[in-house]
């Protein structure tokens, strides 16, 4: 059958007890937080005045490493380098760095084809996505030979050899003349095919 148990306490010595427990919490809760505070305070005054609070990781990048990251070029060109090159001689570069990856004359290789025989944009036309029938920017085409090609030596090469490739390939997709050279003053001026039906994001900004 049911049964209860039952047991006698003085309810005056239960509620100061549990009181007492609960200041005790708080006590070492606050406590627990001036002495992180303190250490805080501690570490920053061991750090060099002009030092701003880090964790303390890695070092300071210098002026020469931030330049050689800071290889940006922007679709109005701002950011390219001096210096230039032809299409004669983004030909030759072309068989030393690129023709193993992308095929002569930028087909029928095993990477991405390079050259369109459709000469028309790819917007209107659908398929191969290729620099000649896609890529919006002559500029920004500069910009990604020199930061990432050729494929298993990025940023390998030179400004002038960047210039002369961008000029072989832009050639090659017929969007120049075969004697062009390309430089900071060219480039930009170069009006790719397929760049009116790229939606620019933010429309106000003109970069």
């Amino acid at each position: 059958m049911p049964f209860t148990t039952t047991m006698r306490f003085r309810a005056g010595k239960y509620f100061r007890t549990v009181m007492s427990g609960m200041f005790m919490s708080r006590f070492a809760l606050r406590l627990s937080m001036v002495l992180m505070l303190s250490a805080s305070a501690a570490h920053a005054q061991n750090l060099s005045p002009a030092a701003p609070l880090s964790p303390q990781l890695g070092k300071v990048a210098s002026g020469e490493l931030v330049a050689a990251w800071d290889m940006t070029i922007l679709p109005s060109g701002d950011g390219l380098p001096q210096g230039s090159g032809t299409t004669e001689t983004g030909a030759r570069l072309y068989l030393e760095h690129c023709v193993a990856c992308h095929g002569e004359g930028g087909v029928g290789g095993l990477n991405n084809v390079l050259v369109s025989d459709e000469p028309r944009p790819f917007g209107e036309t659908g398929g191969k996505r290729t620099v000649g029938n896609y890529w919006p920017y002559a500029t920004t085409l500069f910009d990604y030979i020199r930061r990432a090609m050729p494929y298993s030596h990025p940023q390998s090469l030179d400004d002038n050899e960047v210039y002369a490739l961008t000029a072989y390939l832009l050639y090659r997709n017929g969007v120049v003349p075969a004697h062009f050279e390309a430089n900071a003053s060219a480039l930009p001026k170069v009006v790719m095919p397929n760049q009116e039906y790229f939606i620019r994001a933010y429309p106000d900004w003109n970069p």
